[in-house]
C-alpha cells in the first residue's frame, strides 16, 4: 500500500515538475518573441521617421504610424519586463518541485530489525541490574 501510494505521489510531483518546466520554457519563448517583435518595431519606427525626415514624437506632423509602433513596442516591453518577473517566481517553483521530486525518488532507509534503532541494540545487555 506504501509502495503505491509512494508510487503515485511520484507520478504526481513528476507531472507537476514537467509542467512546471514547459512553463518556464513557453515564459523564455515569449520574452524573446515580445523583445524580437520590439526591435522589428524599432526598425520600422526608423524607417518611417527617416522617410518622413521628422523625428520628434511632439511635431505635429510626425507620423501616425510611427506614433503606433512606438506605443505598440513600448507595450511589449512592458509585457516582457513583466513576464520576466512572473519567469523568476516560476522558476524558482520548477527548481523546488524539482528537489521534491528528487527526494520522493531517493532510496527511502531500510528499517532494520525490531529492537534496532541506528545500529544499537535496544534491549537488556547493556542494562545492569542492582540487588
Amino acid at each position: 500500500m506504501k509502495a503505491c501510494l509512494r508510487a503515485a505521489a511520484r507520478c504526481s510531483k513528476q507531472f507537476e515538475v514537467a509542467e512546471k518546466g514547459r512553463k518556464v520554457v513557453a515564459m523564455e519563448t515569449m520574452i524573446a518573441e515580445f523583445e524580437r517583435r520590439a526591435n522589428d518595431l524599432m526598425r520600422q519606427i526608423a524607417e518611417e521617421e527617416e522617410r518622413t525626415g521628422i523625428k520628434s514624437c511632439d511635431h505635429c506632423a510626425y507620423s501616425t504610424f510611427a506614433k503606433a509602433a512606438r506605443l505598440r513596442r513600448d507595450n511589449l516591453l512592458k509585457s516582457a519586463e513583466d513576464l520576466k518577473i512572473a519567469l523568476y517566481a516560476t522558476r524558482r517553483e520548477y527548481e523546488n518541485a524539482a528537489a521534491e521530486f528528487g527526494r520522493l525518488n531517493a532510496e527511502p532507509k531500510l528499517a532494520g530489525p525490531p529492537g534496532v534503532a541506528s545500529g544499537v541494540l535496544i534491549g537488556t545487555e547493556g542494562f545492569r541490574t542492582t540487588k
